[in-house]
C-alpha cells in the first residue's frame, strides 16, 4: 500500500514537472516565432504557432499564425484562423481588418450576397465586444434595473417615479439585449458549425457521394455552415441563398 502511494505521488510529481516545463517553454517559442516571422521564415513561424495553440486557444496566436499563412500565400489557411481569433475575441479589430483583406482575395468573394442593413448592424454591434464583456454589461444593467424599481416602488416624488419607471424599462431592454448577445456568442463558441474550404475548389453534390449530381462549385476560402455533421467522410453545408449540398470532410475544416 505504502509503495502504491509513493508510485502515485510520483507519476503527479512527473506530471506537475512536465507542466511547469511546457510552461517554461511557451515564452521562449512565443518570441522565437514571431522572430522567424519578422525574419520572412514563415514556415518555421506557422510550425511554432501551432505548437503553441495545441496547449490551448488564444485570439493573438491565431491572429499571428492567420498572417503567417497569409505571407505564405495560404488564404484559406489564413481566414480560418483570423476567423477562430474572432471567435476567441470577437472585438479584435486587426483580426477583422485582415480577414476582410484576405476575403477580398478569395474567388467567391463576390458572390457573397449582403445582408439587411439592421441585420448587418446588429450583428456588428454584438461581435463589437466579447462574451464576457455583454455577460456584465448584463448584470450591471440589472442591477440598475433594481435601483429603478426601488425608485419607482418608494418614490415619493411624481418627477422621480416617472424618472424610475422609463428607466427601468430602457435597462430591462438592455438586459436582455445584453444577455442575448453573451448567449449568442457563448452558443458560436460551444456549437462551432461553420468552416470554411480549404482545397483550391470543390464540387458541391446532392448526395454524399461522387456519383451526386452536381450543385455548384466553391472556391477555396468559402465560409459555410455545417447542417449535417453524422457522417465521417460528407458534410451536408449551407451557404448563402439557403443553397444546399455535400461536401467531402477532408475538403473543410471547422472554425
Amino acid at each position: 500500500m505504502q509503495m502504491f502511494r509513493m508510485k502515485k505521488q510520483l507519476m503527479i510529481a512527473c506530471a506537475m514537472l512536465m507542466i511547469t516545463s511546457v510552461a517554461a517553454q511557451e515564452p521562449n517559442m512565443k518570441v522565437e516565432a514571431d522572430s522567424a516571422y519578422l525574419n520572412g521564415d514563415y514556415t518555421r513561424a506557422i510550425e511554432l504557432y501551432e505548437s503553441l495553440l495545441v496547449t490551448g486557444e488564444s485570439d493573438e496566436l491565431y491572429y499571428n499564425l492567420g498572417n503567417a499563412y497569409y505571407k505564405s500565400d495560404e488564404i484559406a489557411k489564413a481566414i480560418l484562423n483570423y476567423e477562430r481569433a474572432l471567435l476567441v475575441n470577437p472585438g479584435y479589430t486587426d483580426a477583422r481588418a485582415n480577414l476582410k483583406i484576405a476575403r477580398a482575395k478569395t474567388i467567391d468573394n463576390e458572390l457573397e450576397q449582403p445582408e439587411i442593413f439592421f441585420v448587418a448592424w446588429i450583428k456588428q454591434a454584438m461581435h463589437g465586444f466579447s462574451m464576457d464583456v455583454w455577460a456584465t454589461g448584463a448584470i450591471v444593467a440589472f442591477l440598475l434595473l433594481l435601483v429603478s424599481l426601488g425608485l419607482f416602488f418608494f418614490s415619493k416624488v411624481v418627477l422621480w417615479k416617472k424618472i424610475g419607471f422609463f428607466t427601468g424599462l430602457a435597462l430591462l431592454l438592455f438586459t436582455l439585449i445584453f444577455n442575448w448577445f453573451a448567449a449568442t456568442l457563448k452558443s458560436e463558441q460551444t456549437h462551432r458549425n461553420k468552416a470554411i474550404v480549404l482545397t483550391p475548389s470543390i464540387t458541391v453534390r446532392s448526395t454524399p457521394s461522387e456519383n451526386g449530381t452536381s450543385l455548384f462549385i466553391l472556391h477555396e476560402g468559402h465560409k459555410v455552415v455545417i447542417k449535417d455533421d453524422s457522417m465521417r467522410e460528407w458534410k451536408e453545408i449551407c451557404i448563402e441563398n439557403d443553397k444546399v449540398g455535400w461536401v467531402p470532410a477532408e475538403s473543410i475544416e471547422v472554425i
